[in-house]
């Protein structure tokens, strides 16, 4: 009978490779959606590591996590230096990382900070920042560029760059009398420090004396407060945020709760892993629709794999009705059906992940340059295995239906002419 299945297959391979295309570009779309998700939700996990605490103006958790991490949106408010340093002396802190964002170079955020921010901060498995070239800035021009910016803009080292006075639609002030020099280019992370420029707070502290208006001051335009690395440069007044790491996780919600009540200034501490959580939930909903299209396009291609079996059904009674008539049984005309059908729903599911691997193996430099999203080609999870069990099963009870029709077609009726 398997050999009887196979040939009849061939016999009908025009409608048999349409069927199976159907079925793996089904699975391909299901558990492609599946990985993509998962893969996603990895990378924004991913995104920060090793950081207990992330401080900011008081806002919502989620915002403040936007803004000071991935550089959407802005801080309705910022820190005062006293305030930071009078928090990063606690004794239950071990390092903090001081971020001052609101300009940018071509659309990409500019972020000031100090050196210990190549130091402490950390990505997926707490694996450090490292520089594909160069060194982290040691002078008050220096900058350092993520992956991305140095790739799509095409910079190299000890090319001069200006950074633009705010971001966005009312970026049109460029600090032009301070060029900053290009000395170290990151390696890709995946995260958004790849579409990030790094540059000291003092450089960045450097440019904006005499924009305290928000625009270039006589001082400013006038070129006597252009670049300068023997100047001496007064700390900033104020930072955006600063990311913290304890000496012990034991003292995580008291110093959370002293940052909260801090006196002098309305600030939050957030964890990272819980705000990600929220961003994740609040996106839950386009995650769902996802699976739902991706869901319902593997019924599509189910429904079409039972049009073609009992459209091809009708064109073989004389072929059932020839083998009842040389001896098969009627169960034997019906595992026959069943074990074809079974032979493509493998044969298409085998079709469909070897599509998909091919895929993520061709895109997946693309995805990372373009959309810092690190997709791992790793065997089947276990909710994909049942995903595609699911398929087989759900695919099999479907193919019952024409089996159980060529089951009841008679001797008679397979030879007799219409």
């Amino acid at each position: 009978m398997l050999k009887i299945a196979l040939r009849s297959l061939l016999h009908r391979r025009l409608t048999v490779c349409l069927t199976l295309l159907t079925i793996a570009l089904s699975v391909l779309l299901l558990v492609g959606v599946e990985r993509l998700r998962t893969e996603a939700r990895q990378s924004f996990a991913n995104t920060v590591s090793g950081t207990d605490l992330i401080v900011g103006a008081r806002t919502g958790s989620v915002q403040l996590l936007l803004y000071s991490v991935f550089r959407v949106g802005s801080a309705t408010n910022n820190i005062g230096w006293d305030s930071y340093q009078a928090l990063a002396k606690d004794r239950r802190v071990a390092w903090t990382v001081p971020v001052s964002l609101g300009d940018s170079h071509h659309g990409f955020a500019v972020l000031g900070t100090t050196p210990d921010y190549f130091r402490h901060l950390r990505y997926a498995d707490n694996r450090p920042l490292q520089l594909a070239s160069g060194q982290v800035f040691s002078r008050t021009h220096d900058a350092v560029l993520g992956a991305q910016v140095a790739r799509k803009l095409g910079y190299q080292l000890g090319q001069k760059i200006v950074l633009t006075h705010g971001s966005g639609e009312g970026a049109l002030s460029e600090h032009s009398d301070q060029p900053f020099t290009i000395v170290g280019i990151l390696a890709p992370t995946g995260t958004p420090v790849d579409d990030t420029v790094h540059v000291s707070l003092d450089g960045l502290t450097a440019i904006h004396e005499g924009w305290e208006s928000g625009s270039a001051s006589l001082l400013a335009s006038s070129g006597v407060l252009a670049a300068d690395e023997s100047r001496a440069i007064p700390p900033p007044s104020s930072i955006t945020a600063f990311y913290v790491g304890l000496k012990s996780r034991t003292g995580l919600f008291g110093y959370q709760r002293s940052v909260n009540q801090y006196p002098d200034e309305t600030l939050m501490a957030i964890l990272p892993g819980v705000a990600l959580s929220e961003l994740w939930q609040l996106m839950r909903i386009a995650e769902q629709a996802l699976q739902f299209v991706a869901a319902f396009v593997l019924v599509i291609g189910l429904l079409g794999m039972l049009t073609a079996l009992l459209t091809g059904l009708n064109e073989r009674r004389r072929e059932m009705a020839i083998l009842r008539s040389v001896g098969a049984r009627t169960w034997q005309i019906f595992a026959l059906v069943m074990g074809e059908t079974a032979l493509l729903l493998i044969s298409g599911i085998a079709l469909g992940m070897g599509l998909l691997y091919a895929l993520l193996f061709a895109c997946r430099p693309i995805l990372r340059q373009v959309y810092s999203l690190n997709i791992g080609i790793a065997a089947p999870s276990l909710l994909e295995w049942l995903m595609l069990g699911l398929t087989l099963a759900v695919g099999l009870i479907i193919s019952a239906i024409p089996a159980w029709r060529a089951y009841r077609l008679s001797l008679a009726d397979g030879l007799s002419p219409h």
